[in-house]
């Protein structure tokens, strides 16, 4: 006996979806381990953006404080963030974004509020859509984002 086939290859009797081939369930996953990898650097530079706006600096203490790491993880982030361009340090002057970094941190602000602003719109207490946004920001594509724009837009 065939089980009942429901929406979108749903096995209805087991609740299991198919498989996608491999080569594009592989792209999948490739793209959430990159994500992975990205979202600790945008983090990063989305706080010093912050520290750097409303304490006038960015110091590894304070950034490693505020994402609840050892300081020794955080200079070693904002090392990698120096090698990616993203960053400049100043022997006790802190951390500061270079022009590829404020614009990283602009684009993570941009996406972070969006989310956010959709995750409300659904009902989500602002406090979990905060909270929630913090992953999805990081791993949602563009076409993704700009549905959500465009559904936000239409609601008026």
């Amino acid at each position: 006996m065939t089980p009942a086939r429901g929406n979108a290859g749903r096995d209805d009797v087991h609740g299991a979806e198919k498989l996608p081939a491999e080569g594009t369930q592989a792209l999948r996953f490739g793209k959430t381990r990159s994500a992975q990898s990205t979202a600790l650097l945008e983090d990063y530079v989305e706080l010093i953006a912050d520290l750097l706006a409303s304490a006038g600096e960015a110091r590894p203490t304070d950034i490693a404080r505020r994402l609840g790491v050892a300081h020794a993880t955080a200079v070693k982030t904002i090392a990698r963030l120096k090698r990616a361009g993203l960053a400049t340090a100043r022997p006790y002057r802190g951390v500061f974004l270079t022009e590829k970094g404020k614009a990283l941190a602009e684009r993570v602000r941009m996406r972070h509020r969006l989310v956010v602003d959709l995750l409300c719109a659904l009902g989500v207490p602002t406090e979990a859509a905060e909270a929630d946004a913090e992953g999805i920001e990081h791993h949602v594509s563009e076409t993704t984002l700009k549905a959500f724009a465009h559904f936000l837009k239409a609601r008026g």
